[in-house]
């Protein structure tokens, strides 16, 4: 069995995207006006780097997946 990078990357993400989407859900309101946008940014990129997580693990569970085939 080889190490598959994907998994330790995927994690990464998953939990910092967690933590800053948490932050975003959680943040004060007061911050958004900064850019006077009206977007949550860190909620936004929080989801992102959660997605993106998700998906590393998800390709390692397919790897191993057709490897045992």
């Amino acid at each position: 069995m080889s190490f598959d990078i994907r998994l330790p990357i995927g994690l990464l993400f998953l939990a910092i995207g967690a933590l800053l989407a948490g932050l975003g859900l959680t943040g004060d309101a007061a911050s958004l006006r900064i850019a006077d946008l009206g977007v949550n940014i860190d909620l936004a990129w929080g989801g992102f780097l959660a997605g993106f997580g998700a998906v590393m693990i998800i390709l390692t569970l397919l790897a191993r997946g057709a490897a045992k085939r």
